[in-house]
């Protein structure tokens, strides 16, 4: 038998690293949050989705706080998208 009471609604703690969110083109909903562990691995794994998924570069993470201004809320629009040059 599983739990029995109210989930709880915080949203979950990330881990220290670098994150893009990954979702469908043209999708309004939120995508998926991926990690890497260092700037290199988090650009390649763009430069691999951006190619049939719309990608945004958030940023790094550490220590429950990002480094970079524009990622704290990536759901509004405040993230950059990303430019990848071929």
């Amino acid at each position: 038998m599983g739990s029995i009471g109210r989930p709880i609604t915080r949203p979950a703690k990330l881990m220290d690293g670098f994150y893009i969110e990954v979702r469908n083109k043209g999708s309004k909903n939120k995508g998926v949050r991926i990690r890497s562990e260092n700037k290199i691995a988090m650009e390649g794994a763009a430069k691999e989705y951006s190619r049939n998924k719309e990608v945004i570069v958030l940023g790094e993470y550490k220590n429950d706080t990002w480094l970079n201004e524009q990622a704290h809320a990536p759901t509004k629009g405040k993230a950059s998208k990303l430019q990848v040059s071929e």
